[in-house]
């Protein structure tokens, strides 16, 4: 047996205590859920399909930057389900999608922070609704193909990094509730997703050569500004200067919607590099500063979930943005709502509406919040 073929043997069996229970796999479209549906059936899991359209996206702007459109992708989970001979179902989700996840994100970026809108439709969406869904069903667990590693012990659930750090996704669901958690599954975190498409391919599954966006998924061509503005969100377009932290005018702009914390292509400033460091929207102000005073050290952290609330005596590391590294930090209660974080070495600066992960020992995810200010 080849190599691939035994890990698929090992995954399988490590889904067989599911044997006869029902299982709703969150079916994107792509190849990472379309192998959780097989991995599951192949074990005898009673598993259904199911696709949650949350967005109606226009064909001419998204699909011709290569992105598939949600009908396409309805369409590539419904060829696997027919595949493995399990029930699907498409799933309307757009009222809860525009609830929970555009206007938030308009709404945020029309005051100067940086949303992220995968979180929230994790924490609303995925976790939220669809549980409600799979009540329904009569189902006991939701699995998705995110790269998370979950282990359950007498403490309860614990969540790690999934095997491919590259792919890790524990930093998106650091708000995600304990007992939303309890009843998630992650069949495919112990893969690298080489292995995920080689796996895909040995089972004949549709999607295993499928392009992979890298877009937030409403708006896969990548322009945020076109966006706010077909929604008509024109908060964050009023002109304004940029400003260095001494107030010194270096430029103008055409409105904080194009711009986030941190950001430093794309301003076309002399004397740089530059990087912005405040967004002021009721002034409609850019603060920039050279990298070497762009830094933070302290991050207000509010709305915080833990799945297990570290002791004085743990080392805790926090994730500010998606592609850090956790780093060592020391927590304080700044009030009843907002925990304060204090790095032990500066780090790239962050911006409120942003996701902090919370781990210890660097790869078990403790909990998260969303960023309300930051300090260097």
């Amino acid at each position: 047996m080849s190599d691939i073929g035994i890990r698929r043997q090992a995954l399988v069996e490590r889904l067989h205590h599911l044997r006869g229970q029902r299982v709703i796999a969150a079916m994107s479209g792509g190849v990472d859920s379309s192998l959780v549906a097989a991995l599951l059936h192949e074990a005898g899991v009673d598993v259904i399909g199911v696709f949650l359209h949350v967005w109606d996206y226009v064909r001419e702007d998204n699909c011709r930057q290569g992105s598939c459109c949600a009908s396409e992708d309805a369409y590539d989970a419904r060829r696997v389900s027919d595949q493995l001979s399990i029930p699907f179902y498409v799933m309307d989700m757009r009222k809860t999608f525009r609830e929970h996840v555009i206007n938030p994100f308009i709404d945020d970026y029309g005051k100067g922070r940086t949303p992220n809108p995968c979180e929230r439709c994790n924490r609303f969406v995925k976790f939220g609704a669809l549980l409600e869904i799979a009540d329904q069903l009569e189902a006991d667990y939701i699995a998705t193909g995110h790269y998370v590693r979950r282990c359950d012990d007498e403490n309860g659930v614990h969540i790690y990094q999934g095997s491919d750090h590259h792919k890790d996704q524990t930093y998106f669901l650091a708000t995600t509730t304990k007992k939303q958690l309890s009843r998630i599954i992650f069949p495919v975190g112990d893969l690298q997703k080489d292995q995920t498409r080689e796996m895909s391919l040995a089972y004949g599954l549709k999607t295993a050569m499928k392009h992979e966006s890298q877009d937030i998924c409403f708006i896969p061509a990548g322009d945020r500004a076109s966006f706010l503005k077909q929604q008509n969100a024109m908060a964050g377009f009023v002109a304004g200067d940029i400003v260095d932290q001494a107030g010194h005018t270096l430029g103008r702009h055409k409105g904080i919607a194009h711009y986030t914390l941190g950001q430093r292509k794309g301003l076309a400033l002399g004397n740089g590099p530059w990087h912005v460091v405040a967004l002021d929207a009721k002034i409609a102000r850019v603060v920039v500063a050279h990298p070497e005073d762009a830094f933070i050290t302290q991050v207000s952290v509010k709305e915080v979930h833990w799945l297990h609330a570290p002791s004085e005596n743990t080392d805790v590391y926090a994730r500010v943005r998606y592609r850090m590294k956790p780093a060592l930090c020391k927590l304080d209660t700044a009030d009843s709502d907002t925990l304060q974080l204090t790095f032990d070495t500066p780090q790239k600066p962050t911006a409120p509406g942003q996701v902090v992960a919370f781990y210890c020992r660097q790869d078990e995810l403790l909990g998260g919040g969303t960023v309300l200010a930051t300090n260097r």
